[in-house]
């Protein structure tokens, strides 16, 4: 993966190539009759490229290589970092790299225990990485020696047991392929540069011996290819890109990700390690996450995320359009860390019961819910499905849907089927709901409504007392800046042209403290704070880091208008760098 999340996607400039059919170099003259190659399919394959992916919302990332021997420990010592990426961190020569190859010995792999097992969790697609950053190759690839085949005591292609075992079980089958850094062929990229004299050499002749040969090799030699996962394009220009595009044309139903480079923007959006607040409108995306902290395997690393907090993001991604690709990086015995294991099948017993509320389903109409998510479906007779996602439990027992203006048809408890007392109220609609959560991850309820969803933004008002508080959910972003992370902040705020805005009611004219925690790594930030014809300059501290937040007192601004108003921040473009902003504070003064 990539080791820092804030480099930028390449989906500036639309390079967007059209896959079609047609014939290949090898081709026989044109009086011959051409013969269709017959690809092994892995599942069955929809009309339109994009149907079955957008219906899935679950993939299963798998990142497995040789730094699995290692495990995040060289020389003696715990490395910092990603487990993937312990040869470039930690500088670890060529030599004594690739002698890590010789104690790759996953004997205990399993390919089809590893495909049941994400058919049991509810995954409906599997990528893997192919080659990552250090060059190692998991298949058996005749344009480099340095691969799994030829350099380990286990001797077999991985690659092609997998690809089997997708095809016995119907799982779709993608591969992720590092096509730039290279940390182990020579003239590979290498981002900060090479530390091995082993490593030198010409990137091109590495992109034309190496790198584009393996590409032929994956997309060739494996059956059928649902997804190919670009990662760091590192010295990739528009001329690159442009000799490794035309290995896609004989794969019509491929799906690409904006990673390749060269300002090829691909299929896919691929924000890593983060929600974005309000999805990627006008884009496929799918968030990519790990369950730890790490994407490649160290035995040390045990901040493992809660079974709750992956389903909750499961069902946060789809109720904003996207899918989850979440990472298990196996051992280099061939299996999952039990502490995966433990966590797929948690997620496995909860899609048994809710899947239908995540497959196939479209992004919530409500811009933020109080009590969990939604995701919709669009019924064949013109009707909607709302699925509601209830987190938090109502102590009242009144399940509120602001906003919410269509006739209902119905509304059922979906791991039950029993049906709930609809009542109109001022804010919307009410679901009675009666005893305790089914489920403490998220209980659905089935709503049937007429049409399709028709819903009234809903304005918050500031409390009883005049304060209020700004949350990154609730902002409006343009710019780049997005909302990340939990809990959430305003994050990647490297734009100085970039705002968020936000409305709200305000109850209590008057003077207002502002207030608000923020993270920064270096001195001289500073914000507008903008409400009506009143602005404050708020002066941005350096917090030691961008995951450091310290509270920040701005000073005191005036809003004269009660009712409905628009706050906006804004960064000073002099001396802008970066800061993560996690909410503002309004408390009435006077």
């Amino acid at each position: 993966m990539r080791k820092h999340t804030g480099l930028g996607s390449a989906l500036l400039a639309s390079a967007a190539f059209i896959l079609c059919s047609g014939m290949t170099n090898g081709d026989v003259p044109v009086k011959h009759p051409a013969v269709k190659k017959n690809i092994a399919k892995h599942a069955v394959v929809e009309t339109s490229r994009m149907a079955w992916w957008s219906k899935a919302r679950f993939g299963m990332f798998i990142h497995w290589g040789v730094y699995s021997v290692p495990a995040g420990v060289y020389d003696g010592k715990k490395m910092p970092g990603l487990g993937e990426w312990i040869m470039h961190d930690g500088k670890i020569p060529v030599d004594t790299y690739q002698a890590y190859a010789k104690d790759f010995n996953p004997t205990a792999y399993d390919p089809e225990k590893w495909v049941q097992l994400a058919k049991a969790t509810g995954v409906k697609y599997i990528v893997i990485t192919t080659k990552h950053h250090d060059g190692f190759a998991m298949f058996d690839s005749k344009a480099s020696d340095w691969n799994i085949v030829k350099r380990t005591p286990y001797g077999k292609d991985v690659i092609k047991m997998l690809a089997d075992a997708c095809r016995k079980y119907g799982m779709k089958l993608g591969f992720y392929y590092s096509q730039a850094n290279d940390w182990n062929n020579p003239g590979g990229a290498a981002a900060g540069g090479h530390w091995d004299k082993k490593q030198d050499g010409s990137f091109d002749t590495y992109l034309d011996k190496v790198a584009i040969p393996q590409i032929k090799e994956i997309l060739n030699n494996y059956g059928d290819v649902a997804e190919l996962w670009w990662d760091v394009p590192t010295d990739m220009t528009k001329e690159r890109a442009a000799k490794i595009t035309p290995l896609l044309k004989d794969h019509p139903n491929i799906i690409t990700n904006n990673r390749l480079g060269g300002d090829v923007q691909g299929d896919l959006e691929t924000p890593e390690q983060y929600i974005p607040a309000t999805g990627i409108p006008g884009r496929y995306w799918e968030t990519c996450m790990t369950m730890n902290d790490t994407w490649g395997f160290k035995t040390y690393d045990d901040h493992w995320k809660s079974s709750k907090t992956l389903i909750r993001n499961l069902i946060d991604i789809a109720s904003k359009g996207g899918n989850y690709l979440l990472n298990v990086g196996p051992k280099s015995t061939g299996e999952f860390p039990e502490q995966s294991v433990e966590r797929l099948k948690d997620m496995g017993a909860w899609m048994k019961v809710n899947s239908e509320a995540i497959y196939g389903t479209t992004a919530s109409p409500f811009k933020k819910l109080t009590w969990g998510r939604v995701t919709t479906k669009e019924l064949p007779n013109g009707n909607t499905i709302l699925y509601l996602h209830v987190f938090d439990w109502p102590a009242n027992h009144d399940l509120i849907v602001p906003g919410l203006k269509n006739k209902t048809i119905s509304a059922t408890v979906l791991a039950t089927g029993s049906s709930l007392e609809i009542r109109g109220v001022n804010e919307g609609l009410s679901l009675a709901l009666y005893g305790s959560a089914l489920d403490q991850n998220a209980t659905v309820i089935k709503l049937q409504i007429k049409g399709k969803p028709d819903v009234e933004t809903v304005i918050p008002s500031a409390n009883a007392d005049g304060s209020f508080v700004l949350n990154p959910d609730d902002a409006d972003t343009k710019g780049g800046v997005q909302s990340e992370h939990n809990p959430p902040n305003l994050g990647y705020w490297t734009n100085p042209k970039a705002t968020a805005s936000w409305q709200i009611k305000i109850t209590k004219p008057g003077t207002y403290a502002v207030a608000a925690p923020v993270a920064a790594a270096s001195e001289g930030n500073k914000i507008f704070i903008q409400v009506g014809n009143q602005t404050l300059t708020g002066n941005i501290l350096n917090t030691g880091s961008d995951g450091h937040y310290t509270l920040h007192g701005f000073g005191f601004i005036k809003i004269d208008k009660p009712g409905i108003n628009t706050i906006t921040v804004t960064p000073v473009a002099e001396n802008w760098q970066h800061i993560n902003l996690r909410e503002v504070h309004f408390n009435f003064d006077k």
